[in-house]
């Protein structure tokens, strides 16, 4: 069983760990897989606002350079950890309301995707990368000073075909919703700080290359959540 982690997050964002150390942080930590997924965060809001002036976003300007420096990173993980690395995008589309608002991982992603389009829009261009889309987050959660987004899950019978799996569990929390509407799911860190290593995590049993991760996660066969501890 490989142990994956989808959901990381950099000083490319808003994460308090530069990316090279974060890299190091899971090759030693014994990592098989994992995706770094900073934000990418819409500037239709206030909030969405705030964080773009306060570079907590991948931009379309730096879009680029953070796909190489991922690319580089990398090839440096593999050789040294035989970790493989897979680069992504949290898309965040963040308002006052937790009903408007909804996070979604693209994994494998390979030219920008501003997080202002339609939802619709943004699972199609997505489909055409041929990335992988995970609702992140997508219950109540238990940490009181986070944004809660509901978007998504109020809104599954709609979207829910555009969606290759959700997150049952996410650094501390599980939502058992999602098993028990028996939708392919996942198990991730959303990654910000050090401590947030030992939360949960996903298992797959498939080949280590991104093709055969994707149609792991895709068909749900052969995956299981573990919670990882110091």
């Amino acid at each position: 069983m490989l142990l994956c982690d989808f959901h990381i997050h950099t000083t490319y964002s808003d994460g308090s760990v530069e990316l090279r150390r974060t890299i190091d942080l899971f090759g030693q930590s014994g990592f098989d897989v994992i995706a770094i997924t900073d934000h990418v965060v819409n500037g239709d809001s206030s909030i969405g606002k705030f964080a773009r002036r306060f570079n907590l976003s991948v931009r379309e300007n730096n879009f680029e350079e953070y796909l190489a420096h991922i690319t580089r990173e990398a090839e440096r993980a593999w050789e040294k950890y035989g970790m493989l690395v897979i680069p992504g995008v949290e898309i965040s589309k963040n308002y006052l309301s937790s009903d408007k608002s909804a996070h979604i991982l693209l994994i494998d992603v390979k030219e920008f995707i501003p997080a202002c389009w339609g939802f619709e829009k943004i699972f199609l261009e997505a489909k055409l990368q041929e990335s992988l889309v995970i609702a992140c987050h997508p219950h109540h959660t238990s940490a009181i000073t986070d944004k809660e987004t509901l978007f998504l899950w109020n809104n599954r019978e709609k979207y829910a075909k555009y969606i290759d799996a959700w997150e049952v569990a996410n650094r501390d929390d599980v939502f058992n919703v999602i098993s028990l509407k028996k939708y392919p799911y996942i198990a991730n860190s959303d990654f910000h700080k050090v401590r947030h290593l030992y939360s949960w995590k996903t298992l797959l049993n498939c080949n280590k290359d991104i093709k055969s991760v994707k149609q792991c996660i895709k068909h749900n066969k052969g995956v299981a959540i573990t919670l990882f501890r110091n």
